[in-house]
Protein backbone atom coordinates (compact mmCIF):
# COMPACT_ATOMS: atom_id res chain seq x y z
CA UNK A 1 0.00 0.00 0.00
CA UNK A 2 1.65 3.14 -0.65
CA UNK A 3 2.38 5.49 1.73
CA UNK A 4 1.43 9.05 2.21
CA UNK A 5 3.81 11.65 1.27
CA UNK A 6 4.93 13.67 4.55
CA UNK A 7 3.59 17.00 5.58
CA UNK A 8 4.73 20.46 3.97
CA UNK A 9 6.05 22.65 6.63
CA UNK A 10 3.61 25.58 7.33
CA UNK A 11 5.20 28.60 5.17
CA UNK A 12 7.24 30.64 7.67
CA UNK A 13 7.15 34.05 8.22
CA UNK A 14 10.31 34.68 6.32
CA UNK A 15 9.80 33.39 3.19
CA UNK A 16 13.42 30.88 1.41
CA UNK A 17 14.58 30.47 -2.17
CA UNK A 18 15.95 27.41 -3.23
CA UNK A 19 19.35 27.29 -1.40
CA UNK A 20 17.62 28.19 1.81
CA UNK A 21 18.52 31.91 1.51
CA UNK A 22 15.69 33.99 2.76
CA UNK A 23 13.81 35.96 0.41
CA UNK A 24 11.78 39.67 1.45
CA UNK A 25 9.02 39.58 3.51
CA UNK A 26 5.67 38.59 0.94
CA UNK A 27 7.80 37.02 -1.46
CA UNK A 28 6.66 33.07 -2.46
CA UNK A 29 8.72 30.63 -0.80
CA UNK A 30 10.72 28.73 -3.12
CA UNK A 31 11.82 26.01 -0.81
CA UNK A 32 9.50 23.42 -0.08
CA UNK A 33 10.08 20.82 2.61
CA UNK A 34 8.45 17.84 4.38
CA UNK A 35 8.00 19.16 8.09
CA UNK A 36 11.20 17.37 9.49
CA UNK A 37 10.16 17.26 13.16
CA UNK A 38 6.97 15.08 12.88
CA UNK A 39 8.70 12.37 11.21
CA UNK A 40 10.74 9.61 12.70
CA UNK A 41 14.90 9.48 12.49
CA UNK A 42 15.19 6.73 10.47
CA UNK A 43 12.93 8.76 8.01
CA UNK A 44 14.68 11.60 8.26
CA UNK A 45 17.71 10.09 7.69
CA UNK A 46 16.16 8.48 4.19
CA UNK A 47 15.19 11.86 3.60
CA UNK A 48 18.29 13.77 3.90
CA UNK A 49 20.40 11.13 1.37
CA UNK A 50 17.56 11.46 -0.58
CA UNK A 51 17.41 15.46 -1.09
CA UNK A 52 21.39 15.01 -0.72
CA UNK A 53 21.16 12.58 -4.43
CA UNK A 54 18.85 15.24 -5.73
CA UNK A 55 20.95 18.02 -5.35
CA UNK A 56 19.15 20.14 -2.43
CA UNK A 57 21.72 19.87 0.07
CA UNK A 58 19.76 22.32 2.03
CA UNK A 59 17.26 20.13 2.58
CA UNK A 60 19.61 17.23 3.20
CA UNK A 61 20.97 19.51 5.79
CA UNK A 62 17.34 20.11 7.66
CA UNK A 63 16.49 15.97 7.48
CA UNK A 64 19.59 15.60 9.30
CA UNK A 65 19.54 18.55 11.75
CA UNK A 66 16.13 17.10 12.51
CA UNK A 67 18.14 13.50 13.19
CA UNK A 68 20.80 15.28 15.25
CA UNK A 69 18.74 16.79 17.09
CA UNK A 70 16.53 13.59 18.00
CA UNK A 71 19.66 11.83 18.48
CA UNK A 72 21.22 14.18 21.03
CA UNK A 73 22.97 12.16 24.11
CA UNK A 74 23.00 9.28 21.97
CA UNK A 75 25.89 7.44 20.27
CA UNK A 76 24.63 8.77 17.07
CA UNK A 77 24.61 12.46 18.18
CA UNK A 78 27.90 13.32 16.32
CA UNK A 79 27.50 11.40 13.75
CA UNK A 80 24.36 13.16 12.30
CA UNK A 81 25.98 16.47 13.35
CA UNK A 82 28.65 15.68 10.61
CA UNK A 83 25.67 15.04 8.08
CA UNK A 84 23.85 17.98 8.84
CA UNK A 85 27.25 19.74 8.47
CA UNK A 86 27.76 17.85 5.15
CA UNK A 87 24.10 19.13 3.81
CA UNK A 88 25.59 22.65 5.45
CA UNK A 89 28.71 22.39 3.27
CA UNK A 90 27.76 21.52 0.68
CA UNK A 91 24.89 24.36 0.67
CA UNK A 92 27.67 26.71 1.21
CA UNK A 93 29.27 25.74 -2.08
CA UNK A 94 25.95 26.33 -4.05
CA UNK A 95 25.99 29.71 -2.78
CA UNK A 96 29.54 30.23 -3.75
CA UNK A 97 30.79 30.48 -0.25
CA UNK A 98 34.23 28.53 -0.46
CA UNK A 99 35.59 29.77 2.55
CA UNK A 100 31.94 28.40 4.34
CA UNK A 101 32.41 25.06 2.11
CA UNK A 102 35.98 24.34 3.46
CA UNK A 103 34.52 25.19 7.14
CA UNK A 104 31.76 23.21 7.38
CA UNK A 105 33.18 20.06 5.13
CA UNK A 106 36.11 19.80 7.70
CA UNK A 107 33.45 19.40 10.09
CA UNK A 108 31.38 17.06 8.65
CA UNK A 109 34.29 15.24 8.21
CA UNK A 110 36.09 14.96 11.82
CA UNK A 111 32.18 13.74 13.01
CA UNK A 112 31.78 11.00 10.32
CA UNK A 113 35.21 9.72 9.87
CA UNK A 114 35.16 7.83 13.33
CA UNK A 115 32.47 5.66 12.56
CA UNK A 116 33.66 2.83 10.72
CA UNK A 117 32.12 1.53 7.45
CA UNK A 118 29.02 1.03 6.57
CA UNK A 119 27.00 2.56 9.11
CA UNK A 120 23.07 3.40 8.78
CA UNK A 121 23.40 2.46 5.01
CA UNK A 122 26.45 4.52 4.13
CA UNK A 123 29.82 4.10 2.88
CA UNK A 124 31.84 5.81 5.14
CA UNK A 125 35.09 5.17 3.60
CA UNK A 126 33.56 6.50 0.20
CA UNK A 127 31.88 9.67 1.98
CA UNK A 128 35.46 10.39 3.11
CA UNK A 129 36.86 10.25 -0.06
CA UNK A 130 34.27 12.51 -1.74
CA UNK A 131 34.72 14.97 1.36
CA UNK A 132 38.24 14.76 1.18
CA UNK A 133 38.06 15.95 -2.67
CA UNK A 134 35.72 18.53 -2.40
CA UNK A 135 37.14 19.92 0.45
CA UNK A 136 40.77 20.47 -0.89
CA UNK A 137 38.81 22.31 -3.88
CA UNK A 138 36.65 24.25 -1.76
CA UNK A 139 39.80 25.38 0.39
CA UNK A 140 42.12 26.16 -2.63
CA UNK A 141 39.33 28.23 -4.01
CA UNK A 142 38.97 30.57 -0.83
CA UNK A 143 42.81 30.44 -0.31
CA UNK A 144 43.41 31.47 -4.04
CA UNK A 145 40.53 33.62 -3.90
CA UNK A 146 38.95 31.76 -7.21
CA UNK A 147 35.14 30.93 -7.80
CA UNK A 148 34.23 27.10 -6.84
CA UNK A 149 33.58 25.14 -9.80
CA UNK A 150 30.24 24.19 -10.66
CA UNK A 151 29.49 20.86 -8.02
CA UNK A 152 27.96 18.77 -10.25
CA UNK A 153 26.41 15.82 -9.09
CA UNK A 154 27.33 14.23 -5.88
CA UNK A 155 25.56 11.14 -3.80
CA UNK A 156 25.69 9.70 -0.70
CA UNK A 157 27.66 6.23 -1.05
CA UNK A 158 25.88 2.96 -0.16
CA UNK A 159 27.17 0.10 1.91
Amino acid sequence: MPTDPPPITPPSERPRDELGRPLPPGSETRLHLPAFDLLPLDENHRLGIEFFDAGNYFGAHEAWETCWIAAKGTDEQEFFKGLAQLGAGYTHWARGNAHGADALLGRALSRIRDRGTPHRGIDIDALERLIELDRTEAAAAATEGRPLPELGARSVPRS
